[in-house]
């Protein structure tokens, strides 16, 4: 039975949207941030996987199909923000100010973490990226010598995190302007952010969109310069 599912082309893309509806139906019904439906997916597969013994690549032969969308539905992102655009020259400042000090936030931390902790320059490097989108990030990560697969997996559980704590931590802190919670949630925690900005408002869904492409470019050049950091 394993074979047959296995060699089955599309049997990582079902996993995958199945374990994916599991998790909307849960945040739906009992509504709790941490039932986040992105999470929810990546626990039903690996568990999926190990209890029936499946190895990874023959799980992604088909999943890689869902990958092959994940440029143009970033490139889709854009949409909204161009329906904004009134929005964005009005706060053209503001914008790049705020963008740019999130960017600074992401890569002082992780400088700060790693001296804390003792982490080696490899790691350090690995984390540097970890708040901008993983087509990026992963390019960042490898020219810089950090360990890829290991960034990725910290771009996603950064995603997933700022996607379940986002509006929390804005109502903590306060944060009421719809541009500031767009440019923060977008700047902070990428594509799987905008998603929750996106619910938010479409204000607040547009600067997050922004922000990814953005934030991106500026880590690029900034995560080389504190590469020589530490």
């Amino acid at each position: 039975m394993n074979d047959l599912l296995t060699q089955s082309t599309f049997f990582g893309v079902a996993v995958s949207i199945l374990a994916y509806e599991a998790g909307v139906v849960l945040r739906k019904k009992l509504k709790w941030g941490i039932l986040n439906p992105l999470l929810i997916s990546i626990v039903v597969v690996i568990v999926l996987l190990l209890v029936c013994n499946i190895d990874y690549d023959s799980y992604y032969e088909g999943a890689k199909y869902l990958s092959y969308l994940l440029t143009p539905a970033t490139v889709c992102l854009a949409v909204p923000l161009y329906e904004q655009i009134s929005l964005l020259k009005k706060n053209f400042i503001a914008i790049a100010g705020g963008i740019l000090s999130g960017v600074l936030t992401s890569l002082v931390s992780v400088l700060i973490m790693s001296v804390v902790l003792g982490l080696n320059h490899e790691q350090y490097v690995t984390m540097l990226p970890k708040s901008i989108t993983t087509a990026i990030g992963m390019g960042v990560s490898d020219e810089l010598g950090g360990i890829v697969t290991i960034t990725v997996a910290v771009i996603i559980i950064t995603g997933v995190l700022g996607n379940i704590i986002a509006e929390a931590v804005c109502k903590i802190f306060r944060i009421k302007e719809p541009v500031a919670v767009g440019i923060a949630i977008g700047s902070s925690a990428h594509a799987v952010g905008t998603a929750r900005a996106m619910e938010i408002g479409e204000i607040q869904g547009a600067m997050s969109s922004l922000s990814i492409a953005v934030a991106g470019l500026l880590t690029v050049v900034g995560a080389s310069v504190f590469a020589g950091f530490y």
